[in-house]
């Protein structure tokens, strides 16, 4: 299992060619045939699509152009459209997201996280090393994702919300909307059941067969499960951004400023527009939403994909203050409601907007805009 975590593959490359490579290498049909398997064709794209290299529209239109029909590749528009309905959630219900969004989750233990989770000694193999590799790449797979949760909230009884900020911390692919929502979803607190998986399922996906661990039990047997020794000590977890002091920027007066942020970095946005082009990172948004070295390090280098970049480490109306911007042009965010400009839609794959309370209300109306 340890061979899986050192390919090439889980080491993220920055430079928008390499970016754009990984494209053209997807295999829709085998993704969906073996994507919940840890060793399974996915693509490795989600930290390019959270940090808005790459938009969900730009992936799904290129895969089609390579003459795959829909009705084939379902699964896989699927999993790219899930992404778009979770920031849909998070457009419509705003902060409302950081708390339980549809039913309280119950029972509740601690509001904390178990310490075995933290320190990868839950005595589960496939998890510990899943999150030992997660600290040193910034990378979950998505099945790992959903059994962590489990294990800290239906298992362990810990609410869900700062086990999802210490997963956020360190993902790569950090899209608070996906990560909280989907803990909900696990938990049950966005969702009508929880969700839960058993070693039996775990060695399944993961390539073990691990047995007589505290997940070694039937189905039936979770809902009288007492919170197993190992999971009963949380512990807080300091989560803080290094954030290094703004150097000076140079602004022409003369012409429009492009926004840049966390949440977008697209290196062809307006690219033939003569623009200043600023990377803006808010103290108060990374103080809110805290993110690891790795994953500031990660969007820096992915800023070098823009021309003529620069970094502005300060909040938007500090920006504003101490320098002259004439047209202001940023992308749509529910982050980016107190900027002051043009605001742009990002390209979504389909036209469906607003909240459905499920995946496939949404992917409902979605599916009649495929051409199959």
């Amino acid at each position: 299992m340890n061979d899986l975590f050192e390919n090439d593959m889980l080491l993220f490359p920055t430079t928008y060619h390499e970016i754009t490579q990984r494209i053209r290498s997807i295999d829709p049909v085998k993704y969906g045939k073996t994507r919940n398997f840890i060793t399974g064709a996915v693509t490795y794209l989600s930290p390019y699509i959270s940090r808005g290299v790459l938009s969900t529209q730009q992936i799904f239109s290129e895969v089609l152009q390579r003459g795959y029909a829909p009705k084939n590749i379902e699964k896989f528009i699927q999993e790219l459209a899930w992404r778009d309905y979770w920031q849909q959630i998070w457009i419509a219900k705003g902060d409302a997201i950081n708390h339980d969004l549809k039913h309280q989750q119950t029972p509740i233990a601690n509001t904390l996280i178990p310490k075995a989770v933290v320190q990868a000694t839950t005595g589960i193999k496939a998890i510990d090393t899943a999150i030992q590799h997660f600290y040193k790449t910034g990378y979950l797979h998505n099945h790992v994702r959903m059994y962590l949760a489990s294990i800290a909230c239906n298992i362990a009884h810990s609410h869900w919300k700062a086990p999802a900020q210490w997963m956020y911390y360190y993902l790569l692919d950090a899209d608070w909307a996906s990560n909280a929502l989907s803990w909900q979803w696990v938990a049950g607190a966005n969702s009508n059941k929880k969700y839960y998986a058993n070693q039996e399922n775990i060695n399944k996906y993961c390539t073990t067969n691990q047995q007589d661990t505290f997940l070694d039990i039937s189905y039936e047997a979770f809902d009288k499960l007492p919170i197993p020794y190992v999971l009963q000590e949380v512990t807080t977890v300091t989560l803080e951004t290094p954030l290094s002091a703004s150097a000076s920027i140079t602004i022409d007066e003369s012409i429009p400023t492009l926004l840049y942020n966390f949440y977008n970095l697209d290196p062809l946005w307006k690219k033939e527009m003569t623009a200043n082009r600023i990377l803006l990172l808010e103290p108060s948004h990374f103080k809110a939403y805290p993110v690891a070295q790795k994953t500031i390090d990660f969007i820096l280098a992915l800023s070098e994909n823009i021309e003529g970049i620069q970094i502005f480490v300060g909040e938007f109306d500090e920006l504003i203050r101490s320098n002259s911007l004439e047209t202001i042009y940023y992308k749509e965010h529910p982050l980016n409601h107190h900027y002051k400009g043009v605001e742009e839609e990002r390209d979504w794959m389909f036209t469906i907007r607003g909240y459905y309370p499920s995946f496939f209300a949404f992917w409902k109306k979605c599916k009649k805009e495929l051409r199959y």
